[in-house]
């Protein structure tokens, strides 16, 4: 029971001890503020002892995929909840992401999938101690790690993740096909591209990227092979360009191919084919800024950076029109949300970079459904046939519009006739 006495606003609670009779005590209301916190304490303080939503185990399985690897990250808890995350950074067999995900495991084993912050902190620690050469295989497996908790915390409350995000905004999440890494070899060619961008259109997709000068060296100085490597490039824009027609949208990635000054000049030869955005056309931030700032057509990157910090300059530099954090590499599934909202302050949009597993593609979309400046999500379209079939129940997209489903977490588990297991 309880009732106000007057001044300082007294509570009078009624305490039913066993054994005894009803004890009334009387306690003013500044006292009540100071001792009802520490009912609560001993729950805190034990947060960490082991339950059944406890973190105990950690396995590691690939697929290949051409000549790199999809890896997943599995935590499983005390009480048989699994959570998956993918890591994968295009190792071919992921002795160094397990490796690095084994040493990182231990901040979180015995713990609860909840303790997020927990991990995001090490995994800042390790990643700033580590060499540029490991760099990219150690955010990917610090991210897979972050996710899989992520996908634990849905499982333990019943959510879907995207509830753990603020709610979507969005259940259908729209995607580019990126029809760059199912054109290999021989295929390399414009016909080569705009056969895979027809394929990519039966399929339902509105949006195409390539990148056309991945043939030619960064800062190419033998003017001669510049000029024919530009004009290779182009001709493939321009295949894709007729493949999907005058009213689906192109995107391009330069793969950091050009500087500032021959990035606007290439970017005035591509006028008329009506791009959608120019991706990561230079290196150097001031690079990208002065290139932005000479181009009318949108631009985007920032798919290698970790963390807000690495986004935070970035953003304020004026490099890039729209902001590509990668689930896999920029931190996870939290650092994602915290991106897209600094990009939204800034007043720039959010287009996640992915050529990842469907795993990966799914993390992501989780978030891309919440975000209010989320503008396009990359799908590596092509790579297999059995792409799909990876995951249960089976990535379901249509019409270029990946499907959110309603289950627990991120949505996913693993198809275990499409992956092995890694105990390298």
């Amino acid at each position: 029971m309880l009732e106000r006495t007057g001044k300082g606003h007294a509570l009078t609670r009624s305490i039913r001890l066993t054994g005894s009779p009803t004890l009334l005590s009387v306690m003013t209301r500044r006292d009540w503020l100071r001792l009802a916190p520490m009912a609560a304490l001993p729950s805190v303080l034990h947060a960490h002892e082991p339950s059944a939503d406890s973190i105990e185990g950690l396995a590691i399985y690939y697929t290949q995929v051409g000549n790199r690897s999809w890896v997943l990250c599995e935590l499983t808890t005390a009480g048989g909840l699994t959570g998956l995350g993918d890591a994968s950074a295009n190792e071919r067999i992921p002795e160094n992401a397990t490796r690095i995900a084994r040493n990182l495991f231990e901040t979180i084993n015995g713990r609860g999938p909840f303790e997020v912050e927990r991990l995001r902190g090490k995994a800042m620690e390790v990643v700033s101690g580590t060499a540029p050469s490991e760099k990219r295989i150690t955010v990917a497996a610090c991210s897979a790690l972050e996710q899989c908790m992520w996908d634990l915390q849905g499982k333990v409350l019943g959510l879907p993740c995207y509830a753990l995000f603020g709610g979507a905004l969005r259940k259908r999440i729209r995607n580019y096909a990126n029809i760059n890494r199912a054109t290999r070899g021989a295929d390399r060619t414009a016909e080569g591209f705009a056969k895979n961008a027809r394929r990519g259109l039966q399929a339902g997709f509105d949006a195409f990227k390539l990148a056309p000068f991945d043939h030619m060296a960064r800062n190419e100085a033998d003017p001669e092979r510049y000029a024919e490597g530009v004009s290779r490039g182009i001709g493939f824009v321009e295949a894709v360009r007729e493949a999907i027609g005058p009213d689906r949208d192109l995107l391009i990635d330069g793969h950091s191919r050009f500087d500032a000054a021959r990035a606007i000049e290439v970017s005035r030869k591509l006028e008329p084919f009506d791009l959608y955005w120019m991706e990561e056309m230079c290196r150097s931030t001031e690079d990208l800024r002065r290139f932005n700032d000479a181009v009318d057509v949108q631009t985007a990157g920032g798919e290698s950076l970790w963390g807000v910090d690495g986004f935070y300059d970035y953003i304020r530099s004026g490099a890039v029109d729209a902001v590509m954090p990668d689930v896999k590499f920029c931190g996870g599934m939290y650092e994602l949300k915290k991106i897209a909202a600094v990009a939204e302050g800034a007043g720039l949009l959010c287009s996640p970079h992915g050529p990842a597993s469907p795993v990966g593609n799914m993390a992501a979309a989780h978030v891309c459904a919440t975000m209010p400046n989320f503008d396009i999500l990359e799908m590596a379209y092509g790579e297999v046939s059995w792409r799909e079939d990876t995951v249960v129940p089976a990535e379901r997209v249509e019409s270029g519009y990946l499907e959110i489903p309603d289950r627990p977490g991120i949505g996913y588990e693993m198809n275990p006739d499409r992956w092995q297991r890694y105990d390298g």
